[in-house]
């Protein structure tokens, strides 16, 4: 029987040119991340390998490289498995986030100009767009952009780097929320860019912390509703 990895992986030559390792990463680290892949999703070597045309080399230097984050666990003789969304690890990476985004929001409330305020606005009116064509996937990208581009326009996207590095858990999570918790999520992205537009350095660390905190509630939602979803 095919495992869940049957879900039409693409073609390598349909991805952007990077390593074939990198490229059997990006591809599944995504399916993971939206859940195309759900914890308990096995995942084969030869299928992956026979998939998207490769050996089965770069595919298992790619397990190892989402096994290293915690995303899939590799089990000798037996089927490899996409791990449940751990607790500990969204809390960690939450602690991260937090802690940067914070950092660049207040540089951001002293640097960004009224013509990024205007590009951020233009992003918010796309969410919005996303939001009423329920296009998560389109949406989830918009929210990072916004992220982002607030870090961009600072002088700081290595922080956003330093983000996208370890938000992945959360992510995860997230994902499971977009179907009602997208529109919260664009509210507050007003809230915050109100904040830039008025340089109130106080007002929009209070935003993006209040912002950033609603992973507690998707969480406790996740306990009650999809807790076969989570681990500890």
């Amino acid at each position: 029987m095919p495992t869940e990895t049957a879900a039409a992986l693409p073609l390598l030559d349909e991805l952007r040119p990077r390593t074939v390792t990198d490229q059997i990463y990006d591809a599944l680290y995504q399916r993971v991340i939206n859940l195309s892949l759900p914890p308990g999703a096995k995942l084969s070597e030869a299928e992956v390998a026979a998939q998207m045309g490769v050996s089965r080399q770069p595919v298992r230097d790619a397990f190892y490289r989402l096994s290293q984050l915690g995303f899939i666990q590799i089990r000798p003789q037996r089927a490899t498995v996409v791990t449940p969304i751990s607790e500990e690890a969204i809390r960690q990476a939450f602690f991260i986030r937090l802690a940067l985004e914070i950092a660049c929001i207040r540089e951001a409330a002293r640097k960004l100009t009224p013509a990024h305020h205007d590009a951020l606005q233009g992003l918010i009116a796309r969410q919005q767009a996303a939001i009423a064509a329920d296009d998560r996937g389109g949406f989830h990208a918009l929210d990072d952009q916004f992220h982002h581009d607030i870090c961009a326009y600072s002088g700081l996207e290595f922080v956003w780097t330093l983000v996208k590095d370890n938000k992945g858990h959360m992510d995860r999570a997230r994902w499971l929320s977009l179907s009602y918790n997208a529109r919260n999520a664009m509210e507050e992205h007003k809230v915050i860019l109100s904040a830039l537009r008025e340089r109130d350095e106080n007002k929009a660390v209070a935003a993006i912390g209040l912002h950033l905190s609603r992973i507690n509630d998707t969480l406790d939602r996740l306990r009650a509703e999809q807790p076969e979803m989570l681990g500890h």
